[in-house]
């Protein structure tokens, strides 16, 4: 259910939800601000807060209401296969951008603030300048192009913001993939820099690779105790 139908539904519970959860993202904040006279609404979203390397992703997509890819969802809602067809289907039909922010700029400014950064260069990468963007989260980035809104759980409400999460997970993932060739021993292929016991245990053993980040707690204990290059025979 969407729009009015589902806003007025109330839980058969004892205790009725006040707010009624949507079953999935869908376009009506962007509607609403279209009937209003605003074009080219962006929906952003960013994926790698939570790994201990790699670097921060996000992404920018301006949907075209006349070719929509069915399917759209919350990117970690989504299989493999299936976030894999929808990120080439959303490059074809939708203008996308994408933008990455190091580990190193991680350690310098914080998480959070790379997050919004790497959300404000996706926006101003954007092939055609946003009217609005639909900010996935409770904040807004500074000296973004244009008026924003931040949405909560926007890739659950917005298909757009769902589409830049889509964009956003698959590049990242990639950019991991070939980490790995680079920094082999970590494991990025497999679990694309997130804090696994497997992770953590491959930095105990060979110190944090330039991809990652200093500042984390897991990777500075686990480089604590890295256990040291043997000595060169004499």
């Amino acid at each position: 259910m969407t729009g009015t139908d589902w806003a007025m539904t109330l839980s058969n519970v004892d205790s009725p939800l006040l707010f009624p959860i949507q079953d999935g993202p869908d376009y009506e904040t962007e509607s609403i601000m279209a009937g209003r006279g605003i074009a080219n609404i962006c929906g952003v979203d960013e994926a790698g807060r939570g790994p201990l390397a790699g670097p921060v992703t996000a992404a920018a997509v301006i949907l075209n209401i006349n070719a929509m890819p069915e399917g759209l969802d919350d990117s970690k809602k989504l299989s493999h296969p299936r976030r894999e067809a929808l990120f080439a289907e959303i490059l074809a039909k939708a203008s996308v951008s994408c933008a990455h922010v190091s580990a190193a700029t991680i350690d310098q400014i914080n998480i959070r603030e790379a997050s919004l950064l790497a959300m404000k260069m996706a926006v101003d990468g954007l092939p055609e300048m946003a009217g609005h963007a639909l900010i996935d989260g409770n904040a807004l980035p500074a000296g973004l192009p244009c008026p924003a809104t931040a949405l909560v759980k926007g890739d659950a409400r917005s298909l757009s913001i769902a589409a830049a999460s889509i964009i956003a997970k698959v590049m990242r993932d990639r950019l991991m993939v070939r980490a790995d060739k680079l920094h082999p021993g970590y494991g990025l292929a497999q679990h694309k820099g997130y804090p696994t016991k497997a992770h953590r245990d491959a930095v105990a053993q060979l110190g944090p690779s330039p991809l990652h980040r200093l500042t984390f707690a897991p990777v500075a204990a686990a480089a604590a105790s890295a256990t040291p290059p043997p000595k060169p025979k004499k």
